[in-house]
C-alpha cells in the first residue's frame, strides 16, 4: 500500500475551511489544498435583512459508540412538566445521523461541530480498528469541525495525526485488501497543544467556516490537565497550555482577519445541579446551575467569543455564564455517547459580521431510538460488524444479574469490585505476594448487563462487552508501597486535584476502610479504619499493590502511586478480566455481583 496519504475528498455542503497561522499550516502539512474564502458579502444576493439565521448542532464525548450503548450508558434522564423524571433510551450512530439530518431541515446555514473525545475509550466495534469506523461515521453524518479531547491522545500523537490525515495503521495495516483509510473530512483543532521544542500547535488552532457568506471562526482546545489523565507515552513531547488564555490569543488572531463570529470548542466541562438533560440551568439566575472547571474558563474567555461548546464531564447542560464584561453567554454540553445533541440557533449580523449575542438560544435534544434509522449508517456499521463479530461474540463468562459501574466516579460499584478482584488474581499469578489491587473508576467505561443488546443470550458476557468495559489496553502492574504511602493514596481520592470532585478507587476483596463525609479534606478517609484482611494498616509495613499502568504512572491525581518501587509489569487488563470471568463463572454457576460494601460511607 502506498505510504502517501490519499487526496482529500470534497467537503460536503460546500463549506469553506480556512486554517490558522503559517506555523499551524506547517504542522498540518499534507492535509491537502485548502480553499480560501472569497470576499465576504454584506448581504448575499441583495437580501434586504440586516441579519440571517445560523444553526449550530453540537456533539461531545461520542467515544466511538456506533451501536446504541447498553445499560445506563444508553439512557438519559428527562424532566417532566410535573417535576418528575423518567429514563429515556437514547443513542446510536444510526439514530444520531437521523436526528441531525432532521434538525438541519429548513436551515440554509447550518454547521455541525464537536468538542472532543469523538474517539478513544470506544467499544470494540470501533476500538478494535483504532476508531477508523467512528471517523468514517462522522464523515457520513456531516461533522464540520471538532476540538481535540484527552482521549484522542490514548494511542499517542502520531495515531491522532493518522486519524486526521488517513493511511493504514502502522502495526495492524489496512483491514481489507484494496481499502485504505482516508481520514477525517473535518479538521481536528488543538490550539493549546504545542510541541515542547518548537512551540508549534500539533494540529491547527482554529478553522474558519464560510457558509453562504457567513464566516464563523472555531477555536478548539482540550483541558490543560490532559497529561494527568492519559498515559505519559501518549503526550510525550507535548505541552498543554491554559485554555482561556489560548482561546483569547486566537480570538485576536481571528479578529485581525475580519472574523468576528467566534465559537470556542472546549474539551472541559462542568457539573449541573440536575441530572435531567432538559432542566432549567438558569432558574436561580445566570451561572447558578453549573459548577466546575468550565465556569472559571468561561468567566475568563474574551467577551468577543459568542458561545462555548464544552465536554469532558459527560453531563448535559445549556447554561448562561457571565463573560468578563458581565454579559450573559451560553455554555453547552450534550452529555456523551451520542445520546443527545445540542441545537444552537442565532442571528448573524451582516453589518458587524458578528453573532447577535442576545439571539443565541440553545436546546439539548434526545437522540431517540424510536425514529427511523439513517439509511447509510447501518450499512457502515454492518460492514465493520462483519469484521469484528468473530472476536466480539466469543463468550467469556456468565452473570446472574447486572454488574453496574458508577457513572460519576464517586462511589464503590459492583463492577469496580469485580475488576479489582480480577487484577488481584492476575497479579498473584505473577507475584504470589500481591496484597491488594486498586482500579481507577474512570477506566471503567460501561456496565456489564445481564440482558445485553447483542442478542447473545441472557447472562452471557462476550469479549465485545468486556472490551466496552475496559478498552484502554493498559497492563496490570505491581508495585511496593509502604502503609503510609497507601494511606496517602486513599486520601488522594478526596484531596489535591480530587478535592472538589472526588474519585473513589475501586478496591479488591480484603481491603476495607471508612469514608466520613462529615469531615473535610483528606481526613475524610479515616486512618485507623483501614484494614487489610481484618488487620490494621501498618504505616511502616510494605505492601505489594496491583494497579493498571495508568495509575502506576500517577494518573487521575494519584501521584503517590508513581512513587512505588520494585515494579512488575503484567499482562493486559482486559485479559485479566476475561480470565477471571472464565475461571469464576459458568452457565450453571454464573458470577454474582458483590454488594459493593468494602467502603463504609458515613454521611
Amino acid at each position: 500500500m502506498s505510504p502517501n496519504r490519499p487526496r482529500r475528498r470534497a467537503h460536503r455542503r460546500a463549506v469553506t475551511s480556512v486554517f490558522a497561522s503559517a506555523a499551524a499550516l506547517a504542522a498540518f502539512a499534507g492535509l491537502g489544498q485548502l480553499a480560501t474564502a472569497g470576499p465576504a458579502q454584506a448581504r448575499p444576493g441583495g437580501h434586504p435583512d440586516r441579519t440571517t439565521d445560523l444553526q449550530l448542532l453540537a456533539l461531545n464525548d461520542f467515544h466511538g459508540n456506533l451501536e446504541p450503548p447498553a445499560g445506563s450508558s444508553g439512557r438519559v434522564t428527562e424532566q417532566e412538566p410535573d417535576g418528575s423524571t423518567k429514563s429515556v433510551d437514547a443513542g446510536g450512530a444510526e439514530y444520531l445521523a437521523s436526528s441531525l439530518r432532521t434538525a438541519r431541515k429548513g436551515h440554509a446555514r447550518t454547521l455541525t461541530v464537536a468538542a472532543g473525545d469523538i474517539v478513544g475509550a470506544s467499544p470494540l466495534l470501533s476500538g478494535l480498528f483504532h476508531d477508523e469506523p467512528t471517523v468514517e461515521a462522522m464523515n457520513k453524518l456531516g461533522l464540520d469541525v471538532t476540538s481535540v479531547g484527552n482521549h484522542e491522545f490514548d494511542e499517542g500523537k502520531d495515531e491522532l495525526l493518522r486519524l486526521q490525515r488517513g493511511g493504514c495503521h502502522p502495526v495492524d495495516g489496512c483491514y481489507e485488501p484494496g481499502r485504505t483509510f482516508t481520514g477525517a473530512d473535518y479538521p481536528i483543532l488543538s490550539a493549546n497543544v504545542v510541541d515542547e521544542k518548537t512551540g508549534r500547535t500539533l494540529l491547527p488552532p482554529y478553522a474558519v467556516k464560510n457558509v453562504k457568506g457567513v464566516k464563523v471562526g472555531f477555536i478548539g482546545v482540550t483541558l490543560e490537565g490532559t497529561p494527568d489523565i492519559v498515559s505519559a507515552a501518549g503526550v510525550k513531547g507535548l505541552k498543554f497550555l491554559d485554555e482561556a488564555e489560548t482561546i483569547n490569543k486566537y480570538t485576536k488572531v481571528l479578529q485581525r482577519q475580519g472574523v468576528h463570529a467566534i465559537v470556542a470548542l472546549v474539551h472541559e466541562g462542568g457539573y449541573p445541579t440536575s441530572s435531567a438533560y432538559n432542566y432549567d440551568c438558569d432558574a436561580g439566575g445566570s451561572g447558578s446551575g453549573l459548577s466546575g472547571p468550565i465556569v472559571d474558563i468561561a468567566q475568563k474567555v474574551s467577551p468577543e467569543v459568542d458561545t462555548l461548546v464544552t465536554a469532558h464531564t459527560h453531563n448535559a447542560y445549556v447554561c448562561t455564564i457571565p463573560d468578563p464584561a458581565g454579559r450573559p453567554r451560553l455554555v453547552t454540553s450534550a452529555a456523551s455517547y451520542g445520546r443527545l445533541f445540542t441545537e444552537l440557533d442565532m442571528k448573524y449580523d451582516w453589518r458587524t459580521h458578528d453573532i447577535v449575542r442576545a439571539s443565541v438560544k440553545g436546546t439539548n435534544h434526545v437522540v431517540d431510538r424510536t425514529q427511523p434509522k439513517a439509511a447509510d449508517l447501518p450499512r457502515l456499521i454492518d460492514h465493520w460488524r462483519t469484521l469484528a463479530d468473530p472476536v466480539a461474540n466469543k463468550p467469556v463468562g456468565y452473570l446472574s444479574g447486572d454488574v453496574p459501574r458508577t457513572g460519576d466516579n464517586t462511589a464503590e460499584s459492583p463492577l469496580g469490585d469485580l475488576i479489582a478482584d480480577a487484577q488481584l488474581a492476575h497479579a498473584r499469578s505473577l507475584d504470589s505476594g500481591t496484597d491488594l489491587a486498586l482500579m481507577n473508576p474512570g477506566g471503567i467505561r460501561a456496565d456489564l448487563v445481564y440482558a445485553a443488546s447483542g442478542g447473545e443470550g441472557d447472562g452471557v458476557v462476550t469479549y465485545g462487552e468486556g472490551f466496552a468495559v475496559q478498552p484502554f489496553s493498559n497492563t496490570v502492574n505491581v508495585k511496593t508501597l509502604t502503609g503510609a504511602q497507601l494511606l496517602t493514596v486513599l486520601r488522594q481520592q478526596v484531596s489535591g486535584p480530587n478535592a472538589a470532585v472526588p474519585k473513589f478507587l475501586q478496591i479488591s476483596e480484603g481491603l476495607t476502610y471508612t469514608l466520613d463525609l462529615s469531615r473535610s479534606g483528606a481526613d475524610r478517609v479515616v486512618a485507623d479504619s483501614v484494614r487489610l484482611n481484618g488487620a490494621p494498616l501498618d504505616p511502616a509495613g510494605t505492601y505489594r499493590v496491583a494497579m493498571n499502568s495508568f495509575l502506576a504512572g500517577g494518573g487521575d491525581g494519584f501521584t503517590e502511586l508513581a512513587n512505588g518501587t520494585d515494579q512488575l509489569v503484567g499482562g493486559d487488563d482486559l485479559a485479566a478480566l476475561v480470565d477471571y470471568l472464565t475461571a469464576h463463572s459458568s452457565a450453571a454457576a454464573p458470577y454474582t455481583p458483590t454488594a459493593a460494601d468494602r467502603i463504609t460511607v458515613v454521611r
